[in-house]
């Protein structure tokens, strides 16, 4: 009974978990307090919404590189004393420059200083005379092209997540195509707008001296007095009527900006106040470039490269702050506060990650730093190739015919085990209800997309937990048949059932694990449903159908249930 006693409160507790999921999905609660108020959301073949497919002008941003770095070229080989008459990109679209030195002894100082300032990025191709001709690597022109994508993916991402679209689908279409997804979006035209508009990189110091300023009391009062939070309002919004409410409470010529904490799975979840300093005159525009490198003990760290005015800007602005720290802020946002430790005044400063953390964490989180900083730094221009409103693949009214033919589908089977399995019957339709309500359960609380191949997947689990149901209670009914009582029959029945539902649902595993390894897109979603709905299966139609089944007969002493 102490088992038995368990088992139940565990396939109680199973059963809340999934009510509680489900619940918004079905009730509008509103402002009031529930434990969850994620709904689940619906694919672009389900709900409509706005397809885009964007250009990106990847052959753009290289051509632009490439000039840049023979400007940069010219002004490092000023800087360094090395007499060169001409910097130029011979091939921009290639990557291709060339520098004509004075004489032949300047040619030997500026190969030297290219092989080991730019030994990953340029290779000298040929030297005729006083002309060194270079070109990027070809390896690190396929990952430069690539952080371009990356770069225009991460903008997108941002703007579209500024919008409140719930799940949008933002991927990589060949080597210069961006596909963007917004399922329930009818405004094509602000949606344009907003994908088009570019990232806004600011660098600001972080107003350290004013420690003595409470900010979280502070911006919960505001929030309080307002009846607002970043819950309620879009991020920007937010911040601006929060900066507003806290004018005069906090130093003039400072603004409250935040960081997402670094466990956090979004803003909203775990926000870190910040208060900066609004005098900055240091921007995107004086970034040339940042990608991610290692220092000296191989722990990875963000290399940032300022052109020339920047370079001015930046040695300035480090040699009035250090020991401070600056914040690096994408579109409101600060990414990182690095503290400033000495004066620089190459334009090539270094972000370090610290310490404390493994060598993966770090590395991930530099490309991130790196990509954001190039997301607002090297906006490629993108273009519009392809737009489509989508409606619902299958037609409104044909989503509501299928609706009606699912449910009278569903209807059929349980009215199917009920004749067929009696009182058992019952059971089984009851574990079914529960399978379906499970699954719901678990994509509401993943924040899945339910696409139309969901839905097969759905039905598909349906199919496991009928086959199972009817292979225990078959297996139930011949026990019985020889005679055998019906606490020894449900042992049995479910004993003697259990390696065929095993075999079954494992081998379905194997191929959804497949699909959802080499699949894509929708193929993925159905792949998602399948396992999900194998797990549920387990749960529902094996163990809570069993719980109830053992609470009748030995908590309830029912001797016998019609099968």
């Amino acid at each position: 009974m102490e088992n038995l006693r368990s088992r139940t409160w565990l396939a109680a507790f199973g059963l809340a978990l999934a009510l509680i999921w489900v619940a918004p999905n079905v009730i509008n609660f509103g402002d009031k307090w529930w434990f969850s108020k994620t709904k689940l959301n619906f694919g672009l073949d389900i709900q409509g919404g706005l397809h885009l497919v964007m250009g990106v002008d990847v052959d753009g941003v290289v051509s632009e590189s490439t000039t840049r770095l023979a400007m940069l070229l010219k002004s490092e080989f000023e800087r360094e004393a090395i007499p060169v008459s001409e910097v130029k990109a011979t091939n921009a679209l290639a990557g291709e420059l060339s520098v004509t030195a004075l004489n032949a002894a300047e040619v030997a100082k500026a190969q030297k200083y290219i092989t080991d300032r730019y030994a990953s990025m340029l290779q000298v191709m040929s030297v005729n005379e006083n002309v060194i001709n270079l070109k990027y690597f070809e390896a690190y022109m396929m990952d430069y092209k690539s952080k371009v994508i990356q770069q225009a993916i991460e903008t997108i991402r941002n703007r579209i997540d500024e919008f409140g679209v719930a799940e949008p689908s933002i991927s990589q279409q060949g080597s210069n195509r961006i596909l963007v997804q917004l399922p329930g979006m009818a405004d094509s035209e602000r949606a344009k707008t907003l994908i088009n508009t570019a990232a806004k990189l600011d660098f600001m110091m972080v107003a350290d001296e004013f420690g003595s300023v409470d900010l979280p009391k502070l911006i919960t009062e505001a929030e309080a007095a307002g009846d607002y939070d970043l819950g309620k309002l879009k991020y920007s919004d937010y911040v601006t009527r929060l900066n507003t409410d806290l004018k005069g409470k906090i130093p003039e010529g400072t603004i409250v900006l935040f960081e997402k904490s670094e466990n956090a799975v979004s803003l909203e979840a775990g926000k870190v106040p910040y208060l900066i300093k609004t005098e900055t005159n240091l921007g995107g525009g004086d970034l040339d470039d940042a990608h991610m490198t290692f220092d000296q003990y191989q722990k990875p760290q963000v290399q940032l490269i300022f052109n020339s005015i920047g370079t001015a800007k930046f040695k300035d602005l480090t040699t009035k702050s250090v020991g401070k720290r600056m914040a690096v802020v994408l579109d409101k946002v600060v990414k990182t506060a690095p503290n400033i430790i000495q004066p620089i005044g190459d334009g090539r400063p270094v972000i370090t990650l610290g310490g404390g953390r493994d060598v993966q964490t770090m590395t991930d989180e530099a490309k991130m730093i790196s990509t954001t900083l190039r997301a607002g730094a090297l906006p490629a221009s993108l273009q519009q190739l392809e737009e489509r409103t989508v409606g619902p693949t299958l037609g409104a009214d044909a989503i509501q015919k299928a609706a009606l033919a699912s449910l009278l589908g569903a209807l059929v089977i349980l009215v199917f085990m009920l004749i067929r399995y009696k009182a058992m019957g019952i059971i089984s339709d009851l574990a079914i209800i529960i399978n379906i309500t499970s699954v719901v359960a678990l994509l509401t609380s993943l924040g899945a997309t339910l696409t139309l191949p969901g839905i097969a997947g759905m039905a598909l689990t349906v199919g496991f937990a009928v086959d199972a149901n009817v292979l225990i209670n078959e297996r139930m009914r011949e026990e019985l048949a020889k005679g055998s009582s019906m606490t020894v029959a449900i042992k049995e029945g479910y004993s003697r059932a259990m390696s065929a539902i095993l075999d079954a649902n494992i081998t379905t595993a194997a191929t959804a694990v497949v699909l959802l390894y080499f699949g894509t897109g929708p193929v993925r979603g159905f792949a998602v449903t399948l396992l999900l709905g194998i797990v549920t299966t387990m749960f529902a139609n094996v163990f809570v159908s069993k719980v109830m089944i053992d609470n009748l007969v030995h908590r309830f002493g029912v001797k016998k249930i019609s099968i």
